[in-house]
């Protein structure tokens, strides 16, 4: 309470920040002082030379001016803080100073324009939350309104009520075409749409927990346990100890199975209807799992291949070799109960002796299963084939990577073994020394291992224990091999159906020495003997290999022919001479 001899002074407004917000504060602040006129036009002294031809009443004015300037000044120093003041060139007079700021801080026509861009591509897609207050909701769209209208945009309360009366969520649509029907949209202020709208919302909230107190579920008609034929134990027929039952306005209920408006979840005319496979809702991930029972392997070791589940799953923690626990999604199962995932991650899997690392892989803790999704396997491009009772998982590189039967109750799952999570190279390990010395002995029995023991026969061999699992590579080696057949499986039927020929043309894979044909090895010999001799050989004559054989062959023939003249002269020589001596 102010009087007049007690005047309370208004606050200064501080710069925070938002430009927009405290230029429109300071200059309620500086109007109310009548000194805005002051920061807007300024004020001129005249120069040196004129000073003198200034007469008193021009000077007491401007004097007059002066000291208003400095009180407003004095105003933009208290609400400016030191930091920003340092950063300002020119503080000569207040004007300089609230101009300075508006360049800072709301810059030119070029970045006014690309900030309204900006501003008029939010306000397009502002659209109400589910859940979200009706107050809630006009601060948004009115803070960006309000900012529009500061650089330049012409906002009339039109446009604003028509992007709220668009932008609504579904449990507006009927209060919408009320408004539309009844009111004129032109005439209708921003106020009166939030008023009429906060009403309707206050009546949701209202009816909401009606229907909590009324709602009958389809799980509860059909498994109850009280007397009588009913579901419920009760007085009287109804469901109540009256007779009577208030009317009762169905049009603003909500049905929590289908969202429509008109009626409850147990009068939904789709209730029961849905088929029985996973549906992924916008924030819910859905699981559906068939119970199955096995005997003989632990649950935690069982990962089941299902069709209907959206993404791998597992409750154990154990399995995950690194864990993203910041992470949280719902997880909607087949009995429409909801279950909440803790963490993403990957996991190791050691299936027949082979590892697997299935990535993105939900932390579930109240699951029971571990699921393995058809749908994400078959995304990392893996091939899924089901077909006589096997599922047969294959890798686009390395083949068939998991082979699994289908069990009694038609569920196909794989026994898989945790791995740790780092795994290092070049460096192995194991516990059982009776399979690391019966490798190391060329697979040799532990009944041989006990013997070179017993009898010393060898230095260094540990105190062994018997074997807890067999060798795999001894198994496989003493499987029963069936005899080479001494017939040949196929024989020719008629003559030059098969040719045996000592003929190489173009060979793959090419050699080492990127040769990719079969030469004659002397012509190599060759080669290389006249590269040893500088290029010089014997045989260095410019012939090829070709024209050497037939000159060979050539010199052959000539040389018989020349062995056979000497034979046949000899013979005769020889009988001349005997001629003669007689």
């Amino acid at each position: 309470m102010t009087s007049e001899g007690n005047f309370v002074q208004p606050a200064i407004p501080r710069f925070d920040g938002h430009y927009d917000h405290w230029s429109m504060l300071m200059e309620n602040f500086l109007r109310s002082k009548e000194y805005w006129s002051l920061v807007e036009t300024g004020y001129v002294e005249p120069e040196a030379g004129a000073a003198a031809a200034v007469s008193e009443a021009q000077q007491r004015k401007l004097d007059e001016l002066k000291l208003k300037d400095l009180k407003v000044k004095n105003y933009l120093f208290q609400a400016i803080d030191r930091t920003i003041l340092e950063t300002i060139l020119q503080k000569d007079t207040s004007k300089q100073i609230w101009d300075s700021m508006r360049k800072k801080y709301e810059g030119n026509a070029r970045v006014k324009r690309s900030i309204l861009q900006a501003l008029r591509k939010e306000f397009e897609t502002l659209e109400m939350k589910t859940g979200e207050k009706v107050c809630d909701y006009f601060s948004r769209v009115m803070s960006v309104a309000n900012k529009m209208r500061v650089h330049g945009e012409h906002m009339v309360d039109v446009t604003i009520v028509e992007k709220i009366l668009r932008s609504l969520t579904d449990n507006f649509n009927y209060i919408v075409c009320s408004i539309e029907e009844s009111k004129d949209i032109d005439q209708l202020s921003i106020d009166e749409l939030q008023s009429s709208l906060i009403v309707h919302e206050q009546k949701f909230h209202k009816h909401d927990g009606e229907e909590q107190a009324l709602k009958i579920t389809h799980e509860d008609r059909s498994g109850g346990r009280g007397r009588g034929r009913g579901s419920y134990r009760g007085r009287g027929r109804g469901r109540g100890r009256g007779r009577g039952r208030q009317t009762f306005d169905k049009t603003i209920v909500e049905c929590y199975n289908c969202h429509k408006l008109g009626h409850f979840q147990y009068e939904c005319p789709s209730w029961g209807k849905e088929a029985n496979f996973a549906e992924l809702d916008e924030k819910e991930e859905v699981l559906l799992m068939a119970q199955v029972e096995l005997h003989g392997a632990k649950r935690e070791d069982i990962w089941f291949l299902d069709s209907g589940c959206s993404n791998h799953m597992s409750g154990d923690k154990a399995w995950f070799t690194d864990l993203n626990e910041s992470f949280r999604q719902k997880v909607k199962l087949g009995d429409n109960s909801r279950l909440l995932a803790m963490g993403k991650g990957s996991v190791r899997l050691q299936v027949n002796e082979l590892v697997h690392v299935v990535t993105e892989v939900f932390y579930v803790p109240e699951l029971k299963n571990n699921l393995l999704s058809i749908g994400q396997l078959q995304e990392k491009g893996l091939a899924i084939l089901i077909q006589h009772g096997k599922c047969r998982i294959y890798h686009p590189e390395k083949g068939l990577i998991i082979q699994t039967e289908m069990s009694a109750n038609r569920m196909f799952f794989l026994l898989a073994m945790s791995q740790p999570s780092k795994a290092v190279c070049f460096h192995t390990t194991t516990q059982d020394l009776s399979q690391l010395w019966h490798r190391r002995y060329g697979h040799l029995s532990y009944k041989g291992l006990k013997t070179l023991q017993s009898k010393t026969m060898v230095h260094g061999l540990p105190q062994l224990a018997a074997p807890t699992t067999l060798c795999k590579d001894c198994m496989i080696g003493k499987q029963h091999r069936d005899p080479i057949s001494k017939k040949s499986i196929w024989r020719a039927s008629q003559r030059l159906q098969l040719i045996h020929a000592d003929l190489c043309g173009p060979i793959t894979p090419i050699s080492n020495s990127n040769k990719s044909l079969r030469g004659n090895q002397r012509e190599k010999d060759r080669e290389r003997a006249q590269a040893r001799n500088g290029g010089k050989g014997k045989k260095d004559d410019g012939l090829t290999a070709e024209q050497r054989r037939e000159r060979d062959a050539k010199a052959l023939q000539e040389k018989a022919a020349k062995k056979a003249a000497q034979a046949a002269g000899g013979s005769n020589s020889g009988g001349g001479d005997a001629k003669n001596k007689k």
